[in-house]
């Protein structure tokens, strides 16, 4: 299918990497994507958006692969750029939907956006670190790592980021499973060893190209994020699987309980990835009733 790249100017000499694909008269679905990750469009996700007459709209986060950092930056922040790009696509309003640390994304867009944004789909979401003492329980080993390192800052995070970014970039399902083993439930492996996990895998490597997307994703999960879930008054779907070791179950249990008026999906047998894998098309179904008629 068709893929415009663009390379967004924004205020203050920031650039933004943003891919659209579908219709070009389709309302955009603007995509978060997770932690590490990029503006890669898969093409389960390109054909299941186009079957439904929306315009696939992703892009790298500041200090991905394309986008140039914005040092510091707080969750909320994402809301500027992507009221940034929907100016640039001449959209007024649009949905917009994240996964895994594109999920609080995704939420802050609708917080900071209420006016434009007609739905948000969270999947996979982190809750708020600050004032959560469990936040790591059932964490897979590495996310631990990475978390309480990312609490002692930029310093001590950044060389586990390059050790992880190695088993990465350079190798193949195998590999990467090996690298994110921790992290893996059986559930995972299953779909990164898949034909569809080529097109994850894709979007790992795009998003550890340039590490300071993934690292100042970590840093702004650990510090408040800018925005209140009550600030949240859109239609919000949440989808979270039991078997996930990367954002696990009780995550999702505590944000169903507390985003004003969301509709919650707490999937039993699903993991991080597969979860995607099996219910996107249902995700966005569910989203559809919120176009403009």
């Amino acid at each position: 299918m068709p893929r415009e790249t663009i390379s967004l100017d924004l205020p203050g000499g920031r650039v933004l990497d943003v891919q659209v694909s579908g219709p070009a008269d389709g309302v955009p679905f603007i995509w978060h994507h997770g932690t590490p990750g990029c503006s890669y469009q898969p093409a389960n996700k390109t054909k299941a958006l186009a079957d439904r007459g929306l315009r696939y709209v992703s892009y790298s986060r500041a200090g991905a692969a394309g986008s140039t950092r914005n040092a510091g930056r707080t969750v909320a922040d994402v809301a500027a750029d992507v009221a940034a790009i929907a100016d640039h696509l001449g959209a007024e309003r649009f949905l917009t939907g994240g996964g895994s640390g594109g999920g609080p994304h995704a939420l802050a867009t609708g917080a900071g956006l209420p006016d434009r944004v007609l739905a948000v789909l969270a999947v996979c979401c982190v809750k708020p670190f600050v004032g959560q003492p469990d936040f790591l329980d059932g964490m897979g080993s590495d996310n631990v790592e990475e978390f309480s390192l990312a609490l002692r800052g930029e310093e001590a995070l950044l060389p586990f980021l390059e050790k992880d970014r190695e088993g990465i970039i350079t190798g193949d399902a195998a590999t990467v499973v090996r690298t994110l083993d921790s992290l893996l439930p059986e559930v995972d492996r299953k779909v990164l060893t898949s034909e569809v996990g080529e097109d994850l895998i894709a979007n790992l490597k795009g998003g550890v190209e340039e590490l300071y997307g993934w690292l100042d994703d970590d840093l702004a999960f650990t510090r408040h994020w800018g925005f209140e879930l009550d600030d949240i008054a859109v239609p919000t779907y949440l989808w979270q699987g039991s078997e996930d070791l990367m954002v696990p179950f009780h995550h999702g249990e505590w944000l169903a309980e507390r985003i004003p008026g969301v509709v919650p999906h707490l999937e039993q047998g699903e993991g991080h990835l597969s979860i995607v894998v099996a219910s996107f098309e249902a995700m966005l179904d569910e989203l559809l009733p919120h176009l403009p008629r």
